[in-house]
């Protein structure tokens, strides 16, 4: 069994590896995987969730998302409470299991998916996903739905935004549709900054030093029958497009101006 963690806890922190001794434990055959995202990036996150969930993989794979800036209140929080568990089975067999914090689930919820609450407290440790979460999601691999309550409503995923910066710099959004015909040069501002990209089918379908906006590799099917999600996404050729734009955080609107 492959379990993912997503996570802000930090390339290479020590968070990651109690963690995974902390699974090793209660499901020793499991292999764990770590997936970083920024601090507090629930956009980040959620996207990951998805594109991890409805991807290939095997189909008792595990996503396990904490992302867990506790902004749900703004008053002080007692016994280091924060944001609630959810968790949702795909009929694929992948099971999910997060945080509801801002869009961690969002892109999830957007396609259908019923998401549920965890009966497991939300308080009793600073570092919940290390010493409260994990023995939930060992129960729920165990088939202990009992651990399930009632189905949470979830807020709806932003659009048009940066949701992930890859190793390249490429800008993933959710753009999940073209702004305009293929071959139409359109000018995209990100924040501050400005930039021609060239609208297209393919990433890399424009010369060197020019800027496409192009369905990329991430993506995943509708739900309901909806139509599939592929995300477009800028791509600098032979550049670097989130330095071109200022190194934007996911969650930033990506807007055409021209």
């Amino acid at each position: 069994m492959l379990i993912t963690v997503v996570a802000d806890y930090g390339t290479g922190d020590l968070a990651f590896a109690e963690v995974r001794q902390t699974f090793a434990e209660l499901l020793p055959a499991a292999d764990l995987a770590a997936l970083p995202v920024p601090p507090f990036d629930t956009v980040g996150a959620g996207f990951c969730v998805a594109q991890l969930a409805f991807g290939y993989g095997p189909a008792d794979r595990v996503i396990y998302a904490n992302v867990a800036p506790r902004q749900d209140e703004d008053q002080p929080r007692e016994d280091n409470a924060g944001e609630r568990l959810v968790a949702a089975r795909l009929p694929s067999g992948v099971l999910v299991v997060g945080v509801d914090s801002g869009a961690s689930l969002s892109f999830l919820a957007d396609e259908g998916v019923p998401l549920r609450a965890v009966n497991v407290p939300d308080a009793g440790s600073q570092f919940r996903s290390r010493d409260v979460f994990p023995a939930a999601v060992a129960g729920l691999v165990r088939g202990d739905d009992g651990l399930l309550g009632d189905v949470v409503r979830i807020a709806p995923a932003p659009r048009r935004v940066v949701v992930y910066t890859d190793g390249y710099g490429n800008l993933k959004t959710s753009w999940f549709t073209a702004p305009a015909e293929t071959g139409v040069t359109v000018r995209v501002r990100i924040g501050d900054a400005e930039a021609d990209a060239v609208v297209s089918d393919g990433v890399f379908a424009v010369p060197a030093g020019a800027v496409s906006f192009a369905p990329g590799s991430s993506g995943w099917p509708g739900g309901a029958g909806g139509p599939d999600r592929r995300c477009f996404e800028l791509l600098a050729r032979g550049g670097n497009a989130a330095e071109l734009f200022g190194f934007p955080p996911a969650g930033a609107p990506v807007e055409i101006v021209g």
